[in-house]
């Protein structure tokens, strides 16, 4: 039996699989990626919603100070409720949804910012056990959604630069997958923060 009449076609076939594995593995990889960018996204809005909740809480310990001002109180509850109203798809987070995103979640530090300076005007409300806590959880919090947020970028890094590396852009890009949107600074974040006493 003469083995050269059939090495063309077993070099082809062995050519076939080849390719076939590579581009397997380059959109494997990519949707591996993808898969952590999901979960380290929902871990984000895990962080938010718990926030969320506390501000709940923490809006109805405050109601009870007989004196407390209405407008600091209606800030936290409108910024709230603008940020539960912004969604964004994981699988295609655009910079501007993630700019909406944050800039509204900013909204809500800077209003629950304002709550807590203004609570320092109440010694009653500063002595109150559940208030403490809560103010306690909150910090915990804000380092758990900025550990959140720091994830979620490191998540995105490897995914970005696996579909964005020659040869994998060309497969990449006809495969679905584009490039996703880190988490930025909010607008003005690099002034010096005015303390004033």
């Amino acid at each position: 039996m003469d083995f050269k009449k059939f090495l063309p076609w077993i070099i082809g076939a062995v050519v076939i699989i080849g390719i076939y594995s590579w581009v397997k593995g380059i959109n494997n990889t990519a949707v591996g990626y993808e898969q952590t960018i999901n979960e380290a996204w929902g871990n984000v809005n895990t962080s938010y919603q718990r926030r969320n909740d506390l501000i709940g809480n923490l809006v109805n310990t405050v109601k009870g100070a007989a004196e407390f001002e209405k407008g600091t109180l209606t800030a936290v509850i409108e910024a709230r409720a603008k940020a539960t109203s912004i969604t964004v798809d994981p699988t295609n987070i655009s910079p501007e949804q993630l700019a909406a995103f944050n800039s509204a979640q900013s909204g809500v530090s800077s209003a629950l910012s304002r709550l807590l300076v203004t609570v320092e005007a109440y010694p009653d409300l500063k002595a109150n056990q559940n208030f403490l806590k809560l103010q306690d959880e909150l910090a915990s919090t804000e380092n758990q959604i900025l550990t959140s947020r720091t994830r979620f970028n490191e998540a995105v890094k490897p995914y970005n630069t696996h579909i964005k590396t020659f040869p994998n852009s060309i497969f990449a890009g006809l495969f679905g997958f584009k490039e996703k949107a880190y988490f930025q600074a909010v607008e003005g974040a690099e002034k010096p923060v005015e303390v004033k006493f």
